[in-house]
């Protein structure tokens, strides 16, 4: 929970730039935070959401680690190329978005990572935000040995046919009976993308397939509710999400 620290314990962290092999055994950086004089430590997989391999990225994931995970946040988008991150990000919307191919190798490569870490309890989650949520949706249908998912606002997550192409080939709402683990969903109600109708359309798919899901849903909130740095910021549900989230994963991988 936000500000359950204790006065007495052992405190601390490393967070540093890593290189490792992802998709298709390509060199990519991550960014990799865990805690100090402790093991037997969960971990989790950030995916960076479409602003890019952010600083706010980066500072979600010490946010994680300061309550006692392993967190990697691969760059998705290096294969675009090096520079700013904002207008790397930029690019590759303007090339049409990054391949879910290469986001889900660029995943299963840090899930090995983590498992096979020294400081490992060999559980690990995903989490993601925006394009990161529907990714960390298919990661969880996709990629081998998660045991936890957490959907932030993340919209495509159900996709027309129409919609479809090279770079995004399936709805990731159609894989939802190879889940295969507990889903936490967190959205906002005046969200437009997603919209409530495609948060109650992916909830639809959840329920037919008997799959082990909780989604809370904001009112007055919108997209983006912790990017305190925009005016989406929506403080009071941010915490309340948040906490959800801590719970979630604690319960799971832990």
């Amino acid at each position: 929970m936000w500000n359950n620290l204790q006065s007495d314990q052992l405190d601390g962290m490393i967070a540093e730039t890593i290189v490792l092999n992802g998709a298709k055994g390509d060199p990519i950086h991550a960014y990799f935070s865990r805690p100090l004089y402790k093991t037997n430590l969960p971990s989790i997989v950030l995916i960076p959401h479409i602003p890019g391999w952010d600083e706010w990225c980066r500072e979600t994931a010490r946010r994680f680690t300061q309550h006692g995970y392993m967190v990697i946040c691969p760059n998705i988008y290096e294969r675009v190329g090096h520079g700013n991150v904002v207008e790397i990000a930029q690019k590759s919307r303007e090339q049409g978005g990054t391949y879910d191919e290469n986001v889900l190798g660029d995943t299963q490569a840090c899930i090995d990572m983590l498992k096979n870490d020294p400081q490992s309890n060999h559980k690990v989650g995903v989490i993601g935000m925006c394009s990161g949520g529907r990714h960390a949706f298919l990661a969880a249908c996709k990629c081998e040995g998660l045991d936890a998912a957490v959907d932030c606002w993340g919209g495509n997550t159900v996709q027309a046919e129409e919609s479809l192409n090279e770079r995004q080939p399936v709805s990731p709402a159609s894989l939802t009976a190879d889940l295969q683990c507990p889903l936490l969903g967190i959205f906002g109600n005046d969200d437009k993308r997603p919209d409530v109708d495609e948060v109650n359309a992916l909830e639809a798919e959840l329920k037919k397939n008997n799959k082990d899901y909780e989604f809370h849903r904001y009112d007055g909130a919108g997209h983006g509710i912790w990017y305190y740095h925009t005016p989406m910021y929506r403080p009071e549900a941010a915490i309340d999400s948040f906490n959800k989230v801590i719970d979630f994963f604690d319960k799971n991988l832990k």
